[in-house]
Formats: C-alpha cells, structure tokens, sequence
C-alpha cells in the first residue's frame, strides 16, 4: 500500500512538472517570447528542477551512508560494551531494513550504555562507603581492577562486603561505647583523673575521636585490666585499713557509737575512703601510743588465741617468744606483734579447712569418750524418757563419723604438704600422728583405770574372805550353804572390743554385760578368784585387735554377748 502511495506521489510529481512547463510555455507564448529565449528558459527550469533533485538526492545518499556509518558504530560499540560487561554478543533480527537495523542497535547501545552508567555509579558509592568503613576498621579495601567494569557477581560480592563491614562497626562500636562506659565507672570509683592521652580520649564525649581498630580496642581493654588492676588494688588498701582500725578500735575499746558515725560519715570515691581511714588510723595509732602497756597486753591475748586456733605448740611459739615476753613496751615491739598476729591469721585462713577437720574430730573424740565415762555410770538405766535411746544413736554416728575425719583429714593434710612443701602440725605433731597419740594415750589410760579397778578388787575379795574366816571362827565354823543374793552381790562378765583408727592404733572398750542375759551355769563365785587371776584377767581385756573387728564391733547396735551395763564388775 505505502509502495503504491509513492508511485501515485511520483506520478503526481511528473504530472505537475509536466502542466507546469504546459503553463510556463503559454505565459511564454502569451508575452512573445522567441524560442531561443524559451530555450534558454527552459534549460534553466530544468538546471533548477535537476539541481534541486540533485541536492535532494545526495542529501538521501548521506543519510544513508550516515545510517550505514552508524549501524557499524552501534555494532562496535555493541560488541566492546558486550565484552566490557560480561554479555553475549548481540544478535541482530533477519528481514529488517537499514533503518530498523539502524534503530535496534542504537536502543540496544542506549541501554547497555545506561547499565554500564548504572554499574559504574554503584561501584563509585559501594567503593566510597568501603574505603570509609576500611578506613575506621583499619581492614583491607575490596580489590576492584581499575578501569573495568564491574560485573553483577562482582557488585554482589562487593555488597556483601560492604554490609559485613557494617555490621563489623556496629559491633566494634557496642565493644567502644562499652569500654569507655566501664573505663569512665572505674576511674570514677577511683576518683582517678586521666593521666595520659589515652585515659583523656577514653573519658572524652566526641565519639568519633577513635578509630574502631582491633589496636584500638586492645589498648581500652588494656587500660581497663590496668584500671581495675588499680581499683582492687585500692580496695585491698582500703580493706587493710579498715581491718587496722576496726582493730585497734577493738582494742582501744571505742565506742561503738563513734564506729557507726564513722560509717556512716564514709562516703566519696575509693581514694577519698582510703583518705578518711587512714586520717582515723593515724588518730587511733596516736591514742594506742598513749595507750602502749594496755595495748600490747591485749594483742597479746589476741596472738595467743591466734595461735590456740592454729593449735601450735609450744615449740612453734617460741621464736616469738623474746618478743612475746619482753618488757620493754615500745612502738616497734607492738609493730612485731601485730606483724606476727598477721601471719598466723593468714596462716589459721589458708590451714582453715584442715583446723575445722581437726576441730570437728576433736570434738566428735570428746563425744565418744563422753559415751565411755557414760556406760560406767551406774544412774544411767535409771531415766526412762528415752535418753540411752538418743545416746545409743549419737554413738552410732559418732563411731562412724570419727573414721570417715581421720580419712578426709589425711586426704587434706597429704594434698597441703604437696602444695607447700611443709609438714602440717597439729600441736607439734603430724595430724596423723596427733590421732595416734590421742588413741594410744586414752587406751593407755583404760588400761590404768582397769589395773586400778582390778587391784581394788582383788584387795576387797581378801577383805571379805579374811572377815568371813573371822565370822566363822566366831560362830563355831558354820558356813550357810545358800545366801539370797542381792542386786549388789549379783554377778557379771565383761565383754571387750576395741576400734583400730586408720592410722594403726587400736583402742580397746569394755562393755559389761548383766546377769540376766546370762545362764545360771555360767555364774563364777568372785570370791573364789585370786587378785592375781584378776589381774591376769584385765590383762587379756587390755589386748588390740584389729580396725575391721573394731570397726564391725562398733557398728553392732546390740548383742547378747555385749550388753551395757555400767554397775557389772569386770570378770572373766
């Protein structure tokens, strides 16, 4: 259709160009112009009519060499920017015409140019923002070749990057805001002024005055160990004066009402406590001064309870001893003093685990010996409201108790000599020892008792044997078969058993047994037996047996064979 509108247009353009020159030859007609003239005219007409053809027609020629010109820059420009960002080569439309070709190429380069504009605009502003965040976080900048464009994986790559900066200065702020925040409490609790450029930039309000480096960051946590390095430095101070004068208050006897006003008058950083206490100190080492005799007397007392809780002996005393006895009241013997009372109540605060040990063994061997005075007691079966009930069940626990010590303290003493290389005394023994030889002297001490116990017996026997050959002299020798026996003629045995300790000794115990768990034909006439017999008989009473037998035998809650029985005498 538009083909036959152009041939119509050309055919139109003929025709008018024809009735034209038809009109032009009737003016010429009409004036009388000579055919020479009308030829000359006529050539003109057609100079003009080819001159302007020829304009117009090389005009066309140049657009369309200007078209061709740009469809191969389009194509060249096509093809480097394909290379520049990583694309596929552009491939062109079959059946199109120059000027479809020409408009193709030119939208598609208009649009590369315009992503390639977009690339290199956000690679401008992601680089900025990364030599910023690199810049503060002292990191290494993204590597992007210069002069290339980048492509999408590598904008990706370089956002990631970015944005994990980001994130690495938040957190590094969090760790800055949160060291300045703890450098500016402790030095405020100090009362500490900034001494250097550090301290100075760490209490300053411009956040932005450091750099959020990983050196940065070492050197405030640095400064903050050291701060707080000092701040318990200076409460340890502080504490060690506050101990000096709570002691000398205790020994100058203040009064507590001035104690609770200096209290409550304490106030200010640690430096200005420290201040206040040693002010109060000083005032309390002038009026101990004046009160030197009196002091040094109840220090004294101080250090011997000290040494009492430490349970030294005397031998362990006596290098204080040229002190400790002097006369010869004076600041430095005091200074000696308090210096020694120092050391063993550092001492008591190391060994405190072992001294309770100890302590709670004693007390628990004060206990059982308590149970043994007990089971001689001939009242003791005369209280009915469950007492021996109660006391049956605390020497159970006291029997088992008293081993399971003698092991935890041997654990802990054995641990204490490896980790400071030195022999851990009790009362100038090994603790160990000391156990040994509290249970060899009380098994010592049940032997006495019971050689005494049996001697007097034996002398009572020949006293009653000597008065009866009296009577019966008397009576002309008649000797009753039978006599009704009374509670106090009754006779018994005694059963004995003995608790070996896990360091060897063995302690011997005597329990007595009452008639009545016994058979008639068991009974033995005590008269009939010699002091020597009941001797030899406490003898084999006073044997060591082994720590299973002891510790099996301790453990029974009852027994025929061993019945308690506090006014049965010991016989075989």
């Amino acid at each position: 259709m538009s083909g036959r509108k152009s041939e119509i247009l050309a055919f139109s353009l003929v025709s008018g160009i024809n009735v034209a020159m038809v009109r032009l030859a009737d003016i010429w007609d009409s004036i009388g112009i000579m055919e020479d003239q009308r030829v000359e005219r006529m050539q003109t007409v057609k100079k003009h009519i080819e001159g302007l053809l020829n304009q117009m027609i090389s005009e066309e020629e140049y657009l369309k060499r200007r078209i061709g010109n740009d469809i191969t820059t389009f194509q060249k420009q096509l093809e480097i920017l394909s290379q520049e960002m990583s694309m596929e080569p552009f491939e062109f439309e079959e059946g199109l015409t120059v000027l479809q070709t020409e408009k193709s190429l030119r939208l598609q380069v208009e649009a590369l140019e315009k992503e390639r504009s977009g690339r290199l605009e956000e690679l401008r502003s992601l680089q900025r923002q990364d030599e910023d965040l690199c810049q503060e976080l002292n990191a290494s900048v993204y590597y992007v070749p210069a002069g290339s464009l980048p492509t999408h994986a590598e904008l990706q790559e370089l956002r990631g990057h970015v944005q994990s900066l980001s994130e690495e200065k938040r957190s590094r702020v969090v760790v800055f805001s949160g060291l300045r925040e703890d450098i500016r409490l402790v030095m405020g609790q100090m009362g500490h002024e900034p001494e250097t450029s550090l301290e100075e930039d760490a209490v300053c309000d411009d956040a932005d005055i450091f750099l959020l480096t990983h050196e940065n960051i070492n050197a405030l946590q640095l400064l903050l160990c050291q701060l707080e390095m000092k701040r318990k430095s200076l409460t340890a101070l502080r504490e060690e004066l506050e101990a000096k004068a709570v002691c000398l208050w205790r020994r100058l006897e203040c009064p507590e009402q001035e104690q609770r006003e200096f209290h409550h008058n304490l106030h200010g950083t640690l430096s200005d406590q420290i201040t206040q206490w040693q002010i109060e100190l000083d005032g309390l080492s002038m009026l101990q001064k004046a009160r030197l005799e009196e002091v040094t007397e109840k220090i004294r007392l101080e250090l011997v309870e000290a040494w009492d809780r430490c349970m030294f002996s005397p031998k362990q005393r006596e290098s204080f001893n040229i002190y400790f006895c002097s006369g010869n009241l004076t600041e430095e013997l005091l200074s000696r003093h308090d210096e020694e009372l120092l050391q063993v109540k550092t001492f008591y605060e190391k060994a405190r685990p072992l001294l309770e040990t100890v302590e709670m063994w004693n007390k628990n061997w004060v206990l059982f010996q308590d149970f043994e005075k007990k089971a001689s007691d001939p009242n003791r079966f005369s209280n009915r409201g469950g007492t021996l009930l109660k006391e049956a069940k605390e020497r159970v626990r006291v029997q088992k108790l008293l081993p399971k010590l003698e092991e935890e303290l041997k654990t802990r003493v054995e641990a204490w000599e490896k980790e400071y290389g030195t022999v851990f005394l009790v009362w100038g023994q090994r603790a160990t020892d000391y156990i040994t030889s509290q249970l060899e002297e009380h098994q010592q001490q049940r032997g006495k008792e019971k050689n005494e116990r049996m001697t007097k017996k034996g002398e009572n026997t020949l006293l009653k044997a000597q008065s009866k050959r009296s009577q019966t002299g008397v009576t002309g020798g008649m000797t009753p078969s039978k006599t009704r026996k009374t509670p106090n003629q009754t006779m018994v045995r005694t059963n004995s058993f003995s608790w070996a300790s896990p360091s060897g000794t063995s302690l011997s115990v005597s329990v007595k047994s009452t008639p009545s768990s016994q058979k008639k034909n068991r009974t033995l006439d005590v008269s009939s037996r010699t002091p020597l017999q009941e001797f030899s008989s406490a003898k084999k009473h006073t044997e060591i047996s082994g720590y299973s037998v002891f510790t099996s035998t301790l453990s029974k809650k009852g027994s025929r064979d061993a019945v308690l029985n506090s006014r049965a005498k010991d016989v075989l």
